[in-house]
């Protein structure tokens, strides 16, 4: 067999198991089986994600481990994904808390152009979907960006401050904790600083170190 049409193969494989588990469902069925029922009502939080929460417990995992924390970030996904997922990585975990980190996917169009109203009403259902099952709610802000390496085309930044203007104000509308890592963290350029995220997106080490006592303030805040 050729090459190309090796490459061919694959990608339609790869096409093909993609459209049958868009949400991708199957990622975590595993380790949420092997959670449950064993640690059900148990876990602190769930911190439900793309990339940026995904990379999180293989840059820290004592983070995760020593707080009774448990990741189910998806490199790549976008929040209608999140949200299809919802039930079987957060809802059926029975955590204490979700922490949400989401958006800048929607906002690099990984599935196609998106409204940000839409971007925002994904989120939102997931916290609604949250606070229905008595699970409190941490909204994250979408950390600064001002690139995107895999999509040079589309410049982030105001869509980003937009995105969390939004975001912001549903927390306050509805008492649900805001966790704001845009301030704390944005340089003079609208983006993150080289020594938080070498690629202007996915935190170093010292960018999750400078993300985790925000967190964990806001875990706690919504616990009160």
């Amino acid at each position: 067999m050729n090459k190309t049409l090796f490459f061919a193969l694959l990608m339609t494989f790869a096409i093909g198991a993609r459209a049958q588990d868009w949400p991708n469902i199957g990622h975590y069925d595993d380790a949420n089986h092997k959670l449950q029922p064993a640690v059900a009502g148990k876990i602190t939080a769930v911190y439900m994600g793309d990339s940026i929460t995904d990379f999180w417990v293989n840059n820290d995992s004592t983070f995760f481990a020593g707080n009774n924390y448990v990741d189910r970030g998806i490199s790549g996904q976008t929040t209608g994904q999140m949200l299809v997922r919802f039930r079987q990585d957060v809802i059926n975990l029975e955590p204490k808390v979700v922490v949400i980190l989401a958006g800048i996917n929607d906002i690099a169009q990984n599935n196609g152009p998106e409204k940000l109203e839409d971007v925002f009403g994904n989120i939102a259902s997931m916290a609604e979907l949250a606070k229905a099952n008595n699970i409190k709610v941490v909204i994250s802000s979408v950390l600064p960006a001002n690139k995107l390496p895999w999509r040079p085309a589309i410049t982030p930044t105001e869509k980003v401050i937009q995105l969390n203007t939004m975001l912001k104000a549903y927390a306050d509308k509805n008492h649900i904790v805001y966790l704001d890592y845009y301030s704390k963290m944005v340089d003079g350029e609208k983006g993150l600083p080289v020594n938080l995220a070498k690629d202007g997106i996915h935190p170093t080490l010292e960018g999750y170190k400078a993300m985790e006592p925000l967190a964990q303030k806001a875990i706690n805040e919504s616990l009160k």
